[in-house]
């Protein structure tokens, strides 16, 4: 039988220690970071009309289709505008300043 030496216990035991806060560290770290995909990311972002939105009409927002209903007046296609809020599948939207 081969006796392993203390020493070598104790670098193995000081490296699984190591790897352990490090991915705790991590875990953390990303668990505080903000949302940056879905309904949480669409806010603030610009949509492009597509139909007339008179309150309600459909906009483009990175490639998509959304049903959405402007704040106040209205827009026509082709007219940029902002999203201020994410119902379900509804874009609330206003016009760009």
């Amino acid at each position: 039988m081969v006796a392993v030496p203390v020493w070598l216990y104790v670098i193995l035991g000081l490296v699984v220690v190591a790897f352990i806060v490090m991915a705790a560290m991590l875990a953390v770290r990303t668990h505080r970071q903000r949302v940056t995909s879905g309904k949480e990311d669409l806010v603030g972002n610009t949509a492009v009309v597509l139909t007339p939105l008179d309150p309600r009409g459909t906009v483009l927002v990175e490639g998509e289709r959304w049903t959405a209903t402007i704040d106040k007046g209205t827009a026509s296609p082709d007219e940029e505008v902002i999203i201020t809020k994410v119902e379900g599948l509804r874009l609330q939207v206003a016009r760009k300043p």
